[in-house]
């Protein structure tokens, strides 16, 4: 069965989406985080993802306070990602209540870092995120794409012990056009090992089914939920 988890995208302290990544086309859906995550606590799922946007534009965490507020308001396990570039912010979040975070560009400008952090904290408190434009994987808030492809980034973390990644096909992301089902099929065909977490371009249920139907372990949806796209009642078979 396929996992659900809501996301959070923080700006400014307050839940927002933004369209494609570009921080120009924000819509704010929620000036209380806290309310927010405690609703999804209510519907019945049992995780959330958290993104501080702002720190992953600023290169490090800034929106700690308001996961600390939430882990203290809610049993929700959450995996918090934007702005880990040091062994400070991961104490950070983890001192937040964190239960795991994610990682992205420092696995791709230093891969030796990266590998450190799994040993040190075990792969299953580091998710390794990937997001992907035109192919690419795009680090620093998506602002920047790199050289390196998905597959072969995906190979040498796997082979260092990585199970958890986050995938986000960027040009989905906040678009309500549909995930990248068959860029994910592709990632479960060569690591089928994989715990990996479909994210960008959830429109509805339909979209969900496709994703568990094609063997994806787990999607994080946003936009989708706020707008009502969603039927929440008849995701109910999947919460548990």
């Amino acid at each position: 069965m396929i996992e659900l988890i809501p996301a959070i995208d923080l700006i400014d302290g307050k839940c927002v989406r933004l369209f494609k990544g570009d921080y120009a086309q924000k819509t704010v859906y929620n000036e209380d985080p806290v309310s927010q995550a405690l609703e999804f606590q209510r519907l019945g799922f049992r995780r959330l993802h958290i993104v501080d946007l702002d720190g992953a534009k600023s290169k490090h965490i800034v929106n700690d306070d308001v996961l600390r507020a939430i882990t203290q308001a809610t049993d929700l396990t959450i995996d918090f990602g934007g702005g880990i570039k040091t062994e400070e912010d991961i104490e950070k979040a983890f001192s937040a209540g964190a239960h795991m975070v994610t990682v992205g560009s420092v696995a791709v400008t230093c891969p030796e870092m990266f590998i450190g952090w799994i040993e040190k904290y075990g792969a299953e408190r580091i998710i390794l995120g990937a997001d992907v434009r035109n192919g690419k994987v795009s680090i620093n808030g998506w602002k920047e794409d790199s050289a390196e492809e998905l597959l072969p980034f995906l190979e040498k973390y796997v082979k260092a012990g990585v199970r958890n990644v986050l995938c986000t096909e960027i040009s989905k992301d906040g678009t309500l056009a549909g995930p990248a089902i068959e860029m994910y099929s592709k990632v479960m065909q060569h690591y089928p090992q994989l715990h990996l977490i479909a994210s960008g371009g959830v429109s509805c249920n339909d979209d969900i089914r496709q994703l568990e139907a094609n063997g994806i372990p787990a999607v994080v949806f946003g936009k989708a939920y706020y707008e009502g796209k969603i039927n929440m009642e008849d995701l109910c078979w999947q919460k548990e």
